[in-house]
């Protein structure tokens, strides 16, 4: 019988990359506001968006990670656009232009965050039937505010924040302290997540039945993770719920 849902929140409950887009348009016409025409205002937006996401250079990554180390995400933020200035030419950028700009871009990000269509629905119409526990992967600094934004809380049972945690997704510990929450055991819960290194690896790691949304990402072979069950995109997600449901 199943007891409980499980949740990822970013690309499966809400639109992440809808809200990021939003704010990288808005950041780019900032900077091109303060800084003139002669910087690619549109590539350092683009660029910052995939710094805070990690996705580095080498020598990016030796930069960056002893500062989220020593100083924390937010001081990371405000160094990573100073570098994309500086490569830019524009050398003199004081930390109190850089904290507006970051400012500005989680401002415009958060105005930008909503749930997909048809799913706040739905979770108020599957709280009926099961505990519903988001686990949701990344630092407390970018998500304690999402979940904030949208007002996760009054329409889910638990909310587990992997930058609060000791492990983050895939590792099991944090599929454990979900199941606990829910009171329910592995077999009576369904994982749904749209990675298929953190969401569905971790679900089976933990035994969970594990529901993938595609979205428009290749099934990666040589991961060898085959989920349970695959939707193309969150709206899918209600129908296929009702129909493990009543199965």
């Amino acid at each position: 019988m199943l007891k409980a849902l499980f949740l990822d929140l970013d690309e499966t409950l809400c639109d992440t990359q809808g809200a990021n887009e939003r704010a990288r348009q808005l950041m780019a016409l900032a900077l091109a506001a303060q800084y003139g025409p002669d910087i690619d205002a549109q590539g350092v937006a683009s660029r910052y968006v995939k710094g805070i996401y990690r996705n580095w250079s080498d020598s990016q990554r030796e930069r960056y990670v002893p500062i989220i180390k020593d100083e924390g995400e937010a001081a990371f933020r405000l160094q990573l656009i100073r570098d994309l200035l500086a490569g830019e030419g524009v050398d003199s950028v004081s930390e109190e232009a850089a904290e507006a700009l970051q400012r500005k871009f989680d401002s415009d990000r958060l105005a930008a965050f909503h749930f997909y269509p048809g799913i706040l629905e739905f979770l108020v119409e599957a709280r009926k039937l099961f505990t519903l526990v988001v686990i949701t992967n990344g630092p407390e600094f970018s998500q304690v505010p999402k979940v904030e934004a949208v007002k996760l809380s009054a329409y889910v049972d638990h909310i587990i924040i992997g930058g609060q945690e000791p492990e983050q997704k895939p590792a099991r510990s944090i599929f454990d302290k979900a199941l606990k929450l829910a009171n329910c055991e592995a077999h009576e819960a369904i994982h749904v997540g749209d990675s298929l290194a953190a969401d569905i690896a971790g679900a089976h790691g933990s035994g969970i039945t594990s529901v993938w949304i595609r979205h428009q990402q290749p099934l990666d072979a040589e991961l060898g993770i085959d989920p349970t069950h695959t939707v193309l995109h969150p709206g899918e997600i209600p129908a296929l719920i009702r129909e493990l449901h009543q199965s």
